[in-house]
This record gives structure tokens, sequence and C-alpha cells, in this order.
């Protein structure tokens, strides 16, 4: 590589990690925001109901005279905390599946390939409702279907990763010293797969939160008391002939505006993690 090429590389991860970190303290404040909202903020003020944008309510009120600011906020971590556990575990599962596809025998792999291929055959929101219904809904039902759900890309890449690593000269050098398969693992496999691993859970997360708001909007996710974003919008449904479009609009967009703010995270962070990303 010349040098040129060297110096640019390095300033655009440099742009990455500053745009990544500015992304992450952006999502830190919208959901810290929310879990410091106190219940007796969105509580029922039937005197200020239907209240359209203002000063005093920047994104009006609802309904039940709920400040639909401070409402949306406190939904949005409900969300976020729903969808950082559900990626967290279905990383996990991923990581676990994609390794032992990876390293189990021909029989080992071809099934765990069918059952990815049968569950990517399968739309996501569908799959979720049938495993939240069976498990009662509410947050287990909807957590569960999340997490069991979202593992199967995560889990193709991590076996190609491992299988390409697995033909490696260190690898077999490792091996002839009599290092265990735990050993290996540990020193050169994990290493390795971190970057995907981190990367991919952070993509997986605004995936996670939109189908967890569109499960709950459809009445199979959380319980309708929670401020969810899902359940906002569902209850905006009822007054647009209304004319109370604030209450489906300002939340509507919030919840996209963090979506897209994630996924953006996610990308600059591949940037910083992989170096040959920064060439591109």
């Amino acid at each position: 590589m010349s040098r040129a090429g060297y110096t640019k590389g390095c300033n655009q991860r440099t742009k990455a990690l500053i745009l990544t970190v500015l992304l992450a303290v952006v999502l830190l404040v919208v959901y810290a925001s929310g879990l410091l909202i106190s219940d007796e903020t969105v509580s029922t003020d039937v005197l200020n109901a239907g209240q359209p944008p203002s000063w005093e309510h920047l994104f009006g009120t609802d309904n039940l005279g709920r400040d639909l600011l401070m409402r949306t906020f406190k939904g949005l971590s409900v969300s976020m905390t729903v969808g950082i556990a559900a990626s967290c575990i279905s990383a996990v599962i991923a990581i676990l599946i994609g390794i032992a596809a990876a390293t189990g025998s021909k029989f080992v792999d071809e099934s765990i390939n069918w059952v990815i291929d049968l569950m990517m055959g399968i739309p996501h929101t569908v799959l979720i409702i049938l495993i939240s219904f069976s498990l009662g809904r509410g947050m287990k039902g909807l957590l569960t279907g999340i997490a069991a759900t979202h593992w199967t890309s995560l889990a193709r890449l991590i076996r190609g990763e491992v299988l390409q690593l697995r033909s490696r000269h260190y690898i077999a050098v490792s091996r002839r010293l009599g290092k265990s398969g735990g050993w290996i693992l540990m020193h050169h496999l994990l290493p390795h797969l971190a970057p995907q691993f981190i990367v991919g859970l952070v993509l997986m997360f605004p995936h996670a939160i939109l189908h967890e708001a569109s499960v709950s909007f459809l009445g199979y996710g959380l319980a309708p008391e929670q401020p969810a974003v899902g359940i906002i919008l569902a209850e905006s449904m009822r007054y647009l002939s209304s004319g109370m479009w604030w209450m489906a609009v300002f939340p509507g967009l919030l919840l996209v505006g963090i979506v897209l703010l994630i996924d953006r995270l996610g990308e600059k962070l591949r940037t910083v993690i992989d170096p040959y990303s920064a060439q591109e």
C-alpha cells in the first residue's frame, strides 16, 4: 500500500471513529432520557387531551392528555431495551451455531444450514407473532421471538469466517504443536470473529427495534399499558380520522430516525474495527 493510500485510510478511520462516538452519545442520551422520565410526567390529564403541537407540548398531547414527546422518549427506551436484550441473545446464538456448523461434522453442518434456510424463508414478523402468541405475549414472548429469529444471517457469516480460518497455516501449526481445539478456539478463532460479532450485533439492533414496534402495533407484543412506540402508533390509528395526526407522525418519525442512527452507527463501527473497509 502506498503512503498516500495509508494516510487516506487512517483519515477515514479517524473520521469514522469521531462520528461513531457522536452517534453513540446521541443514542445514549435518548435512551437515558427515556429511562429518567417518571410515570408522573406522562400521567393522564384529560383537561389537555388532544392538544396540537405547541411550545408547551412540542409533540402535542394524546387522547388522554399525556405529553406525547415525553411518552415517545419513554417508549423508545422500552423499545431500545428490548432491542438490546434480543440482539445480544441472538448474536450469542449466532456465534455458537456458526462455530458449531463450521467445526462439526458434515451432518451437523448440513442440518444447521437447513434450519437457517428454513427460518430465513419464513417472514420474521410472522414467526415472532407465532412465538410471542404461544408464550402468552408480553415482554417474555416478544423478547424470545425476536431473539430466536435474528441470528441466521450472522450465523452464516460466522460459519464462513471459521471455514476460512481453519485453512490458515498458523492453525495447522498449532494443531501440530499439540494445541487442543478449545485453545485454538480461544486464541485464534474468537479474536478474529470479534469484529464480525460486534458489527453484526449493532446492525441487528435496528431490526429488533422495528420488529418490536411492528409486533406491538399489531397487538401481539408488549402490553397496552406499556409506553412502547408500537403501542403509541396503534393508539394513534383510532384518532387520525378526528384530525390528531401528530399522534402518529412525530412518534413514527422519531422511531425511524433512531433506527437510521443505529444503522449508521453500525456502518461507521465497521469502518473503525475493520481496517480493510477504510480502503473501500
